[in-house]
């Protein structure tokens, strides 16, 4: 069946941004979803076909697909901030990954009676995670932060690793049938020469531009694609396949770079990165042939077997051998490892030039890959939650607060909370209030809280509410719409900047969407702000038979109760449709004003 272009890729991309938002509201990897996608518009209703649909550009797609992906991740990969990793994360990435790799490549080689150089291909694609699905497991399962930290590295770090390593197998397999071993060490050779050379000079003439200004910002974003597109091109038509270790190169270089800041081009490249990735994902899932997953029978499930309860075990003890990981965070970490996208892009591209080459076997490199990365995902979503609870290496229910501002009120407030045990993360795109956060020990995020940079690197483990405090009203109830699908609209509260009046319909925003109102509607940041800059504080007053919560109250006439803290050590707030009451044994953290006196003061101590 033949489909008209322009509606089909319409069709597709529509198809494909519904997938990432249902992935989204769901807290699922958005991978499910457009394989699922792929495979009904393909195999099972034969609407879509991908080759007949670009024609003779569907294999240049598929190249600049993962050039642009390779090159969005490796912007993440900060040398600093790998030098500063536990051992156990570089492990992982070194000693674990060659463990992956051999125990990969012998289970396909002996499972499927594949070739020697299939199976060292497939190993090497299949050694990465990536954080696209690593993150939204992490949310759902609320692991420990060690847990968290180690996977997210591992992801970030392991996709340029495992994307080199294939390019380097794949090397190896067409130059060695052409002539002897010198023969495929020269053509290697040459490849990371070309590739590191353009590389490394894209990427340092490209951070030069930006450090000196020298391109507008409105075309820092597209000229950074344009680059990137052009260095795969030139570095492909020097010496073939060396592109993909370019735009890696390139991207490692620019991320380190001192004084260049990438986080606009970052964002930009995201953004793309999702739109390729919806699109690639669902034209590779519709080429897939049920016959293929047939000729891969038991053979490719004793594979994916092999790669859950096999590699990744013996690569978790090898890389944590003598860390300070607890055991259960050690079995934890051996079983989340789900294969994602940089394997099924790059496992794709492979198959499709190894069976121009008329490799035997290459046409499988897809249908497996596929099979690993459904397995993994689905099988590590559905039971990742429960085993952590098994193991005891599950956070309990989030107590953690996300806190926009970092002004004094919030300061105060954030404070208090921490002092009594829950996690606060303080986060403003003013650095002198960020500072002050900092030197007040309570941790930050500088930057928009609302920006696409924040959901990158704002981690909402185990963080279980939203409190808007900005003093600018707007911004509370942006960050309020923002979390709200995030953390459930019943824990995103927010501040009033000042007292309620009256707005016109057509300029008021829904009470669902702007929060919850905290600390109730007569409570707002200025009387906080008024209040603290005045001698004010804010203390936590324990309750007994003697002294209840009636009687705080009436001691301190103005004191403002802002939470309560019950015997079980569990918080609740006072906002709109929330009123605790307090009994002995409870905690009450209050905003105690200056003019109580002394023999209040001291009863509220």
């Amino acid at each position: 069946m033949h489909s008209p272009v322009g509606p089909t890729l319409a069709a597709t991309i529509t198809v494909g941004i519904l997938c990432q938002w249902f992935a989204w509201r769901v807290k699922l990897p958005a991978i499910i979803f457009l394989l699922l996608a792929g495979i009904v518009a393909g195999p099972l209703l034969g609407i879509l076909e991908p080759e007949t649909l670009l024609g003779p550009m569907f294999f240049p797609f598929i190249s600049l697909s993962v050039a642009v992906i390779l090159f969005e991740g490796s912007l993440t990969l900060k040398w600093e901030e790998i030098s500063g990793l536990a051992r156990v994360v570089r492990n992982l990435l070194t000693w674990g990954l060659a463990v992956t790799w051999m125990i990969t490549t012998l289970a396909t080689r002996y499972a499927l009676d594949f070739s020697w150089e299939i199976s060292f291909l497939f190993g090497a694609v299949t050694v990465v995670t990536g954080p696209t699905v690593i993150v939204p497991m992490l949310r759902t399962v609320r692991p420990t932060a060690s847990i968290s930290n180690v996977l997210r590295w591992e992801g970030i770090v392991i996709d340029p690793l495992g994307a080199s390593l294939a390019v380097l197998v794949y090397q190896f397999i067409v130059t060695s049938a052409g002539g002897g071993i010198n023969s495929t060490l020269a053509t290697l050779a040459r490849i990371f020469g070309v590739g590191l050379s353009i590389g490394a000079a894209c990427g340092w003439l490209f951070g030069i531009s930006l450090r000196n200004h020298w391109l507008p910002e409105y075309l820092q974003k597209v000229a950074s694609l344009a680059l990137v597109l052009a260095a795969f091109a030139a570095s492909n038509l020097l010496q073939e396949e060396s592109g993909l270790v370019t735009v890696t190169v390139m991207g490692v270089w620019l991320a380190n770079m001192k004084g260049v800041d990438v986080d606009e081009i970052l964002d930009f490249k995201e953004t793309l990165s999702v739109l390729l990735i919806s699109l690639l994902f669902i034209f590779l899932a519709a080429r897939i042939h049920f016959a293929d997953f047939a000729r891969l029978g038991w053979g490719g499930f004793l594979v994916f077997l092999s790669i859950q309860f096999l590699s990744r075990p013996l690569n978790v003890m090898v890389s944590a051998c003598s860390s300070r990981l607890s055991w259960g965070e050690r079995h934890m970490l051996a079983w989340i490892a789900p294969r994602g996208i940089v394997a099924a892009a790059v496992a794709a591209l492979f198959a499709l030039k190894l069976e121009q080459r008329g490799y035997p076997e290459a046409d499988l490199l897809v249908p497996l890959t596929f099979l690993v990365i459904v397995g993994t995902v689905v099988l590590q979503s559905l039971t990742a939650r429960p085993i952590a609870h098994l193991l005891g290496v599950a956070e309990p229910e989030p107590r953690g607060f996300l806190i926009i501002g970092a002004n004094g009120v919030a300061r105060a407030i954030g404070r208090a909370l921490l002092d009594n045990g829950f996690r606060v993360l303080l986060a403003e795109a003013n650095w002198d209030n960020i500072m002050k956060a900092k030197m007040a020990g309570l941790a930050t995020y500088y930057g928009n809280p609302i920006s696409e940079h924040a959901e990158r690197n704002i981690d909402l483990v185990g963080i279980g509410r939203m409190l808007g405090l900005s003093p600018t009203e707007r911004l509370n109830q942006l960050a309020a719409m923002h979390y709200r699908m995030e953390l459930g609209e019943r824990e995103v509260f927010v501040l009033r900047s000042r007292k309620e009046e009256k707005v016109a319909a057509n300029r008021r925003v829904t009470g669902k969407l702007r929060g919850r109102t905290l600390f109730g509607p007569e409570v707002t940041f200025a009387r906080l702000s008024e209040e603290l800059a005045g001698g004010g504080e804010i203390r936590t007053t324990e309750l007994t038979e003697q002294f209840g919560f009636e009687e705080y109250l009436r001691r301190a006439e103005h004191t403002v109760p802002l939470f309560a803290i019950d015997p079980r050590d569990r918080l609740h707030l006072f906002a709109d449709g929330l009123k605790p009451t307090p009994a002995a044994g409870w905690k009450v953290i209050g905003l105690v004003p200056r003019q109580v006196g002394a023999t209040d003061e001291k009863k509220l101590q």
